[in-house]
C-alpha cells in the first residue's frame, strides 16, 4: 500500500483502504478499481490523498492499531449520538461506551504497534474522522501512562466527543453581538461539558475533557483560563492530539495543511506554552512522524516507500527503495532494484523530505 495524492491516483488503481461517510456507511470499499469518474467524484469530495495498492509492497503487513470493523462502528455511533443532540433528543450513549470499549481493548492489545492515521478524509467525513483520530491517539497514550481500564474508558469516551459542542451546533462562540465574556460563556467547550454532564451512565469525568480541551498549560486558553495543574491530564492529553490532528488534516481551520513530522515540530514548539511538556514527549513516542505508505526522500537521493515502524524510534522507519531499471535485451520490459533500509540500523542514511 502507498500513500499518494488524488492527482497521482490513475484510472485502474485499487483502493487499498475503505472510505466511509459520516454516519459510517462505506462509500468505496477497499480493492475497488477506480475509474476516472470514481476519481473525479472523490476530487468533489475534497479528498486530497488516497491509498492505493501497489503489487511491489503486496508482501508488507499494515499493522493497525484499531480494526477496521472498530473504526467504521466508532464514526456510526458518533454519528447517531450528534444527531440525537442536533435534534434535541436524549442521546443514547450505550453506542459510543461499546465503540470506546472496543478501541481500549484493541489499543491494549496492540500496544506495541505504532499509531498510523490512515483514514481518507472528505468535506463530508472530516469532523467524525478527526473525533477518532483523537480518540485513538488519546487512549494509545493513556495506555502508555498505564491507565487502568476504567480511566481508559473516560479517557476515550471524552477524547471521541471533545468537539461534541461544536458538531451540535449550540455553540454561540462566533456572535459578534456579544462581548467576550459572555462569547466564553456560550462557548463551544461549555457547550459540549453541558451536554456530556448530564448523562448520568458518564463520569463527570469524561464531561470536563471537552471543557478543558483548549485550556493552555501558560494560562492564555479558554474558555476559564486554567493553567498548570489545574487543567485535568485527560485534557492535556486531548488537547496535544486535537491540535496535531487539526494540522495534518486539510479541513481544518489551520491555515497550511503539514505534514506528520512538521506537525510534530510545531507540537514541541509550543511546549510548556500550550501544551505539557510530559505529555509531549509522550506524545511523539506514540505517533508515527512518517506513516507507512507515504514517500520519504532519502540522504543517497533515493525515493522509499515506509513500510514499517519502530517502536521508540518513529523518526526511523523502514523504508523500501524500488529502482526501475530498463532491461538491455527487452526495452519494453522493466526490472525492478528492490531493497528495505531499516533507518535505526542506518546512523548515515537521513530522511530530507517527504513526496507530496
Amino acid at each position: 500500500m502507498k500513500y499518494i495524492s488524488v492527482e497521482q491516483v490513475e484510472p485502474g488503481d485499487i483502493l487499498a483502504r475503505s472510505i466511509y461517510t459520516s454516519e459510517g456507511l462505506t462509500l468505496l470499499h477497499a480493492g475497488v478499481q477506480l475509474t476516472v469518474g470514481m476519481i473525479n467524484k472523490l476530487r468533489r469530495f475534497g479528498v486530497t490523498m488516497l491509498s492505493i495498492k501497489d503489487p511491489l509492497l503486496d508482501d508488507v503487513n499494515m499493522e493497525e492499531v484499531v480494526t477496521e470493523t472498530t473504526r467504521k462502528d466508532a464514526i456510526r455511533n458518533l454519528s447517531a449520538a450528534i444527531q440525537c443532540v442536533q435534534s434535541g433528543k436524549n442521546m443514547d450513549v450505550r453506542g459510543v461506551q461499546k465503540s470506546v470499549s472496543n478501541i481500549v481493548e484493541e489499543v491494549l492489545k496492540n500496544r506495541r504497534v505504532l499509531l498510523n492515521l490512515g483514514e481518507i478524509r472528505t468535506t463530508d467525513n472530516a469532523l467524525y474522522i478527526h473525533s477518532l483520530n483523537v480518540c485513538m491517539m488519546a487512549t494509545v497514550m493513556g495506555v502508555a501512562l498505564g491507565y487502568n481500564n476504567t480511566q481508559l474508558k473516560e479517557l476515550s469516551i471524552g477524547a471521541l466527543l471533545h468537539d461534541i459542542g461544536k458538531l451540535s451546533g449550540m455553540s454561540k462562540e462566533d456572535s459578534k453581538d456579544s462581548d467576550e465574556e459572555e462569547n466564553l460563556e456560550n462557548h463551544f467547550t461549555w457547550m459540549g461539558f453541558n451536554v456530556l454532564r448530564k448523562k448520568h451512565e458518564m463520569s463527570i469525568v469524561s464531561a470536563h475533557v471537552p471543557l478543558q480541551h483548549q485550556e493552555w498549560v501558560d494560562g492564555s486558553g479558554v474558555p476559564r483560563g486554567l493553567a498548570g495543574e489545574e487543567i485535568h491530564e485527560f485534557a492535556k492529553i486531548v488537547a496535544i492530539c486535537n491540535y496535531y490532528d487539526d494540522l495534518i488534516s486539510p479541513f481544518s481551520e489551520e491555515e497550511v495543511t503539514l505534514p506528520p513530522y512538521e506537525a510534530c515540530e510545531r507540537i514541541m514548539g509550543l511546549a510548556e506554552k500550550r501544551f505539557d511538556l510530559q505529555m509531549v514527549i509522550l506524545f511523539l513516542r506514540s505517533i508515527a512522524l512518517y506513516p507507512t505508505g507515504s514517500s520519504l526522500k532519502l540522504s543517497t537521493g533515493e525515493i522509499g516507500v515506509v513500510i514499517d515502524q519502530n517502536r521508540g524510534l518513529p523518526s526511523r522507519p523502514v523504508a523500501r527503495v524500488i529502482r526501475r531499471e530498463q532491461n538491455a535485451s527487452e526495452l519494453m520490459s522493466e526490472q525492478h532494484d528492490i531493497r528495505d533500509i531499516d533507518l535505526s540500523e542506518k546512523p548515515t542514511i537521513f530522511i530530507t523530505g517527504i513526496m507530496d
